[in-house]
């Protein structure tokens, strides 16, 4: 029996310029998502998040698209 927890992830980019306050306003959902820079000259972000969070991370990143210039790459 596997007790671990099913891992999903989804690789985003962004303006440079709109990194920071992403990454900060993802971080502000406790335990929702890890955000990781994959691509630091491209910036190309990869957010982690548990299988069963996938809905939330979703309506997440469409509350956001008005905001942020979120590229999906995946």
């Amino acid at each position: 029996m596997n007790d671990r927890p099913q891992l999903k992830s989804t690789l985003i980019a962004l303006p440079p310029a709109q990194v920071v306050t992403f990454k900060s306003i993802v971080e502000s959902y406790d335990n929702l998502a890890t955000l990781r820079t994959e691509d630091p000259r491209n910036s190309h972000l990869r957010l982690y998040f548990g299988a069963d969070q996938a809905c939330e991370v979703e309506r997440l990143l469409a509350s956001l698209a008005a905001r942020f210039q979120i590229t999906r790459l995946e």
